[in-house]
């Protein structure tokens, strides 16, 4: 029987994959840097902002010593684009009450930090369904590592197969399926809403473990 949901935030709970794009290269045109959409949605889409540096810096010589930095005026950036356009969707609101009135434990299992994810669920109205965060400061693997899943089920005192993880992108969906949780993939937020969580919860109960 599923007892938890473990959502991805970005892409997932909240739209705002342009918004880590926007802002990174922001901080990165300090230095005459960007990254290109293309390769912000096929190489660096899921991953957090110390890993996007660290490969940056093998690809473009980007010095080491700025990484804090940039990292720093990123996180500045974010909260500033996140404080202009971050709002409630009646959908995500309706599915995480309905989740939790059902008994469902609800747990937000992001790449991003701690800071922007409290943020993003205040104003999205959904801080008050969750029960567990935990961000890329509380593991030392980021996704595809199944980390995050892992300490998120250990901390909910859950099995892997009491878990359904919600993932936009194949890093997460790669971390939840290696965490031996059920995976639900979503192509948009749009798709994160009461009827289709129901439904596969629903179908995998059905199924259960090989």
């Amino acid at each position: 029987m599923i007892k938890a949901v473990l959502f991805d935030m970005d892409g997932v709970l909240i739209d705002a994959r342009d918004w880590h794009y926007e802002a990174l290269n922001k901080a990165l045109g300090l230095f005459g840097l960007t990254i290109s959409r293309y390769d912000h949605l096929h190489t660096f889409d899921g991953l957090p902002t110390r890993e996007k540096l660290r490969m940056l810096s093998e690809q473009y010589f980007l010095p080491a010593r700025l990484h804090s930095f940039i990292n720093q005026v990123k996180q500045r950036y974010t909260l500033e684009i996140t404080n202009a356009k971050c709002r409630p969707m009646f959908q995500h609101e309706y599915a995480l009450s309905r989740l939790s009135r059902e008994g469902l434990k609800i747990a937000v299992c992001s790449n991003s930090v701690r800071a922007t994810i409290e943020l993003m669920m205040n104003l999205s109205g959904l801080m008050k369904y969750v029960d567990l965060i935990l961000s890329n400061e509380d593991v030392a693997r980021s996704k595809p590592d199944p980390e995050i899943y892992l300490a998120a089920m250990d901390k909910l005192g859950m099995k892997p197969g009491e878990c359904i993880v919600i993932e936009d992108n194949p890093k997460g969906i790669a971390a939840g399926k290696a965490s031996g949780a059920f995976v639900l993939p979503v192509a948009t937020v749009y798709d994160v809403n009461y009827w289709n969580i129901h439904s596969a919860i629903s179908k995998f109960e059905g199924e259960g473990h090989d």
